[in-house]
């Protein structure tokens, strides 16, 4: 499979062909000839992430006995894969907050105005100022039996002009409710998506994992927002030793949990981590020197302006000010 990767093979059934036509896949299967039924099973497995780790983990040590690779630095950069989603299924945290501001705030307008016109009592509240799902049924219950009232009402009113009165009056209790069933509907969709939010400002409908993000300029120099993934690789030696995947886009907040990876699930860190100004930040460099005592070499954004004869003598520039601790 990894083989059929590199080739830039990535269907069951073209990895299938080359284990008839490729004498490298031949030699590789060791004369096996399973079906892409069999390839598509395995790789979909669970169990296969863990067993591709391992391999990255065996492969380092390989390279490390043969002396391929040096012990004493790893060097960290990203890149966004775009995911295989459609483009026009985003859903963003502001609209959706704006969204869920707006219902909180007509589904309490509305039931003041129930208990001022005294259509149902008023109903044990946990949060004053929004009310929630089970909150809202409790009000869709009262309204039934509110709504079975006036019908009782009308059954039993022989007179044209007072069931049509009883009628006029069944009218704002019924569309209540309609609209009580609606604001139910609607809430359960926002949490559920502030919990697939989770930290990020966006997601896909059709790949929730995978988040908005400006992708490098294509041919005609256009950035474009499009749902993707910030793939982390750590390298040595031009060999790829460790990776992960992230939803948020910027490099600087990947740094630290893909750390934490590489120690957790791959190997102990080198005296010296690299990577480029994307990565700078005071909150990296902290991390590094004082919880992993390790050494950061990472620019920031600022550096190479800040060596500028320019920048340096421009008085205007709070970095070039004497600080005056009295």
């Amino acid at each position: 499979i990894l083989c059929g990767y590199t080739q830039s093979v990535f269907s069951g059934r073209k990895i299938e062909a080359l284990l008839q036509d490729s004498v490298r896949m031949m030699w590789l299967a060791q004369g096996y000839e399973p079906s892409y039924r069999t390839i598509n099973r395995f790789r979909s497995n669970p169990l296969i992430e863990e067993i591709l780790r391992e391999c990255f983990v065996q492969f380092r040590n390989q390279l490390v006995e043969k002396e391929l690779i040096e012990e004493d630095a790893i060097f960290i950069d990203g890149t966004k894969i775009e995911a295989n989603a459609n483009k026009f299924t985003f859903v963003w945290r502001k609209s959706t907050e704006k969204y869920s501001d707006n219902l909180i705030e007509k589904s309490n307008q509305l039931y003041d105005e129930l208990l001022e016109k005294e259509i149902i009592p008023a109903i044990e509240r946990e949060n004053q100022e929004e009310l929630s799902v089970q909150e809202m049924e409790k009000v869709v219950e009262k309204l039934d039996e509110k709504m079975e009232e006036y019908n009782e009402k009308i059954e039993a009113c022989e007179v044209g002009s007072e069931r049509k009165k009883i009628r006029s009056e069944r009218k704002f209790p019924k569309r209540a409710r309609k609209q009580f069933e609606d604001f139910i509907i609607r809430k359960q969709k926002y949490q559920n998506d502030m919990e697939i939010f989770g930290n990020r400002n966006s997601y896909s409908k059709t790949d929730p994992d995978a988040t908005f993000m400006r992708m490098k300029d294509d041919y005609m120099k256009n950035g474009q927002l499009k749902a993707g993934y910030n793939v982390q690789i750590a390298t040595e030696g031009q060999y790829a030793l460790a990776y992960d995947v992230f939803p948020n886009p910027t490099d600087t907040r990947t740094l630290i949990p893909f750390l934490n990876t590489i120690e957790d699930h791959f190997f102990e860190l080198p005296e010296h981590i690299v990577a480029d100004a994307g990565y700078g930040s005071e909150q990296n460099y902290e991390d590094i020197l004082e919880n992993r005592n390790r050494i950061p070499l990472i620019t920031y954004n600022q550096y190479r302006k800040e060596k500028k004869k320019k920048h340096r003598e421009n008085a205007f520039h709070v970095d070039n000010w004497e600080y005056n601790e009295e």
